[in-house]
């Protein structure tokens, strides 16, 4: 059983793991790329195409593991995604720190390079992350009401549970503000049939942690649903 302060330094560092995963290509990195790096950072379709006739490796990877499909959501780069895609982009791969585009595209709020790389095919329902996360929790526990409409819509696992025994809607709860958009954040994965009853490891169900952090809007949606 943790103790409240082990479970407050998780928390803290959920959300420094996630807040890592939208650090872009650095300045350093972007200077030394080539090639279709380059090319899909700068959005340069035209260049892309060419260097993909030319043979160029489409899932070629930089020194983080990032390849060019990676550094294009990273600059919101949407037609550059979809000229990697029909040159034979995989859109599930991962980068060092086991993030794919989706849950990049994800946790920076980008709903748009989200659309794109759903409509490519992209699936909402890989495992991500050092948490062994998804796309949906990442984007819960960030408040990103509209990317988590997106990603159900997408069929992304509503119930998983990741390694601190956190799922979506804990998340939302537990790294959440309380404010606005983490309460149609609930709203939503409620609505989508998360369930109510599962909970972190101390055995809090959802609703129980919604009334220690005094959080009345969602207590609201929580009980309204159903929930004990």
């Amino acid at each position: 059983m943790w103790s409240r302060r082990t479970a407050m330094l998780l928390a803290t560092l959920a959300c420094l793991g996630a807040a890592q995963a939208q650090v872009a290509p650095s300045a350093t990195e972007l200077a030394q790329y080539s090639g279709l790096h380059a090319a899909a950072h700068r959005g340069e379709v035209g260049t892309v195409r060419k260097l993909l006739a030319a043979g160029a490796a489409v899932d070629a990877r930089d020194g983080h593991g990032r390849t060019p499909l990676h550094v294009a959501t990273f600059a919101r780069q949407r037609e550059a995604l979809r000229a990697l895609h029909q040159g034979g982009a995989r859109l599930e791969l991962l980068d060092n720190d086991r993030y794919d585009a989706v849950t990049i595209a994800a946790v920076a709020d980008d709903e748009d390079s989200l659309r794109t790389l759903l409509t490519l095919g992209a699936s909402a329902q890989l495992t991500t992350s050092r948490w062994d996360g998804t796309a949906l929790i990442a984007a819960a526990h960030l408040g990103h009401d509209g990317v988590v409409r997106q990603l159900i819509a997408a069929g992304a696992p509503l119930d998983h549970v990741n390694n601190l025994h956190w799922t979506a809607l804990i998340e939302a709860i537990v790294l959440g503000d309380g404010g606005p958009r983490h309460q149609r954040v609930v709203q939503d994965l409620l609505a989508a049939g998360a369930s109510t009853r599962l909970t972190d490891r101390q055995s809090n169900t959802p609703l129980a942690l919604a009334r220690s952090r005094g959080y009345a809007a969602m207590v609201a949606l929580l009980e309204k649903a159903g929930a004990h």
